[in-house]
């Protein structure tokens, strides 16, 4: 890369933060150009406008303004800004709730050093990071596929299901909202499951989030 890449840092945990620092020191194609204590403050600084980072890493559990809040309010003013969330919670939860927020990757702080890298430059060059817990495969479907080409085959109890995918409920709780009962479900997301190549829930959303049937 012939230019550095950008990162803003925003993690009360002040030990993280500047540990991530001085790693990104020790890696000749990045640097930071903004660390903060949370997403008020980085969004402050944001707003000042004197530095534009490319990425910013962003912890979920923050004082004054989580992860999701941040992303959110980063993604309405600079939509091109990435946004990498980093968490010691790799629950379902905080995946898909990141990702609809506006990230494009999720690593746990307890990643080896070289995962981050991976994470950074994988966000910088490609607008996702492929990982365990975001698959590269989902991802490329995602990437490759038009809204039409996506949607055409599915109906709109399917597509209704995957709206309630990008919520926090249960898929009991989807069940209740729909009138439908639990087992019916099952068969909404298996299907899905079949029809497009996915295998979990956090593929669905990504699925319904890539192709608009979810806003962000």
């Amino acid at each position: 890369m012939n230019s550095k890449i950008k990162i803003a840092l925003a993690d009360d945990h002040t030990l993280f933060r500047k540990g991530v620092e001085e790693l990104i020191a020790d890696w000749d194609n990045m640097e930071v150009v903004l660390s903060e204590c949370n997403g008020a403050e980085l969004l402050k600084k944001l707003t000042a406008g004197n530095v534009m980072p490319d990425i910013c890493i962003l912890d979920i559990n923050m004082p004054e303004m989580n992860g999701f809040e941040t992303a959110r309010a980063i993604k309405a003013t600079w939509p091109h800004m990435h946004i990498l969330a980093v968490s010691v919670y790799d629950t379902e939860f905080n995946v898909i709730s990141m990702l609809r927020a506006g990230a494009g990757g999720y690593v746990l702080k307890d990643a080896r050093p070289d995962a981050l890298k991976a994470a950074i430059e994988g966000l910088y060059k490609n607008g996702f990071h492929h990982s365990e817990l975001v698959t590269g495969r989902i991802l490329h479907q995602l990437l490759s596929q038009t809204q039409e080409a996506n949607t055409a085959s599915l109906n709109a109890k399917e597509v209704e299901f995957l709206k309630l995918c990008c919520t926090e409920m249960t898929y009991r709780e989807i069940a209740d909202i729909m009138g439908v009962s639990h087992r019916t479900i099952d068969n909404y997301r298996d299907q899905l499951f079949e029809k497009l190549a996915i295998k979990s829930r956090t593929g669905l959303v990504l699925y319904a989030i890539r192709t608009g049937i979810a806003a962000i």
